[in-house]
C-alpha cells in the first residue's frame, strides 16, 4: 500500500509535547509507522568525537507515530485526511479530503 506520508510533505503535531507545531518531514519509515519532523519532538545526544565531527551535546529531531501527525491543506494551512483516487491519464495520487486538492506534484 503507497504511504500516506511522504518526505517533503508539510504537517502539524496533533498531540504530544510539540503539539500545533508545524514542519516538513525529514524522514519517512513505514516499516515502523514513524515520521522525523523538522523542529518537532527535539532531543539531545551525547556524541563522541570522531574525525569528521567534533564532540559534544547534539541536539536532533526523533521519530514520531504517524498517527501523531495530520497533512496541512494546501489551499486554507489546517489539517487535513488523505485520500487517494486515480486520474484520467492513469496515475494514482493523495489528495486533501479537506479540498480535494491534489499534494503530489
Amino acid at each position: 500500500m503507497a504511504s500516506k506520508v511522504k518526505k517533503g510533505d508539510r504537517v502539524i503535531v496533533l498531540t504530544g509535547k510539540d503539539k500545533g507545531k508545524t514542519g516538513e518531514v525529514l524522514r519517512s519509515i513505514p516499516s515502523e509507522n514513524r515520521v522525523v519532523v523538522q523542529g518537532v519532538n527535539v532531543v539531545k545526544r551525547h556524541q563522541r568525537p570522531t574525525p569528521m565531527s567534533a564532540g559534544g551535546i547534539i541536539e536532533k529531531e526523533a521519530p514520531i507515530n504517524v498517527s501523531n501527525v495530520a497533512h496541512i491543506d494546501p489551499k486554507d494551512q489546517k489539517p487535513t485526511r488523505v485520500g487517494f483516487k486515480t486520474l484520467e491519464d492513469g496515475s494514482k495520487v493523495r489528495f486533501a479530503k479537506r479540498s480535494g486538492e491534489v499534494l503530489d506534484k
